[in-house]
């Protein structure tokens, strides 16, 4: 496999308009994100559900420290996703048979609860719409507003790329590397990496790296090929208003709803149940998968059923303004988008570390 097969690396959208370059997270408080729940909890029944504000503390430490303090199973806490450690972040956990006041009463690590209440049902990952971010950039370069300008429009416009940063693949940025060797079972290879058994849990971390790595290779050659904002023959499409998806058959069509945003392109996270896509659209995804020389059924015999993820997502309530030599931005995206997607077209320099997705 050569270094090129599985890049991950995706193109800019907006290669020809400068960067406003600058850093992100000088401080916690220069990166906020705000939870934006599915539904609100009614009040009555046996789990219950608490607002934490944390921060420059993960969701799965501070689950954990939840977990402690109440002295119950790791698991016994969930959430609808991860929210980042470098940050200031406001998000919704849930715990089955403890009272709220017990939940207001606790004293956390670099975490407060700010409400607590209860619910019928526990809290699942994929709970919630989305988030809400309020970002600063630090340093940015003289002429940071009138280059930012030209490049929000676009991304309002056409779309940001809906791809997975560098926080999926690891520091070293091969951990979808170590997932095709645990797809195909390379022991022999494994072992020269130094992994031996994994925990159920990162073993599928390493296998959904992989399949966001396919992910990225479509995006870029769509990107590459202007499609990011169109439709091919055959196309699997998902509404933006209730989510369901169906197959492109008139191109012309779909493609106009596609510029006013009532559909988008729904790429392939890989996995033998997939909605297959048809005609040119199942051409190309076939091509991706051709590249990294892996089948189908190897994705059968790990278990993975794949599913779609649209290839663009809208910033919503989008604003920004210069602050001194600083922007800042505020914007919704919806669940498992990443904002480091936007941010690295606007900066045009960041290599961040920190964001996770829900």
């Amino acid at each position: 496999m050569d270094s090129d097969t599985l890049s991950w690396q995706l193109p800019y959208l907006t290669p020809e308009m400068p960067g406003a370059g600058g850093r992100l997270r000088v401080t916690c408080e220069d990166f906020q994100v705000e939870e934006v729940p599915l539904y609100e909890p009614c009040g009555e029944g046996e789990h219950t559900f608490f607002a934490v504000e944390k921060r420059d503390i993960s969701t799965p430490v501070l689950m954990r420290a939840v977990a402690k303090a109440l002295g119950v199973e790791r698991d016994a806490v969930s959430a609808a996703g991860l929210k980042d450690a470098r940050a200031v972040a406001r998000q919704v956990l849930s715990v089955q048979f403890a009272p709220p006041e017990q939940l207001l009463a606790l004293e956390l690590p670099n975490a407060r609860v700010l409400w607590a209440k209860q619910h019928t049902n526990k809290l699942r990952v994929g709970h919630l719409q989305g988030n809400r971010f309020t970002i600063r950039i630090r340093a940015v370069h003289p002429e940071a507003a009138a280059r930012v300008k030209p490049i929000l429009e676009t991304l309002v416009e056409r779309g940001t790329p809906n791809g997975y940063g560098v926080q999926r693949f690891g520091n070293d940025g091969l951990n979808h590397e170590v997932g095709l060797l645990l797809l195909r079972k390379d022991r022999p290879a494994l072992r020269e990496r130094g992994i031996g058994s994994l925990p159920f849990r990162e073993h599928r971390f390493y296998l959904s790296a992989l399949q966001s790595a396919l992910f990225n290779r479509y995006l870029a050659a769509r990107i590459e090929r202007g499609l990011l904002d169109g439709v091919l023959p055959g196309d699997i499409a998902k509404k933006q208003d209730t989510g369901g998806m169906f197959t492109v058959e008139n191109v012309a069509i779909e493609a106009r709803r596609a510029a006013q945003w009532e559909i988008s392109a729904a790429g392939p996270i890989y996995g033998y149940k997939m909605m297959p896509a048809q005609a040119d659209a199942a051409a190309l995804e076939a091509e991706i998968l051709a590249r990294a020389g892996i089948a189908v059924d190897e994705f059968r015999a790990a278990k993975l059923k794949g599913t779609r993820r649209p290839i663009r997502y809208r910033p919503e309530d989008l604003r920004w303004h210069s602050d001194g030599d600083a922007l800042v931005l505020s914007f919704f995206a919806p669940k498992g988008a990443f904002a480091t997607m936007l941010l690295r077209e606007i900066m045009k320099t960041t290599d961040d570390r920190e964001e996770s997705a829900d």
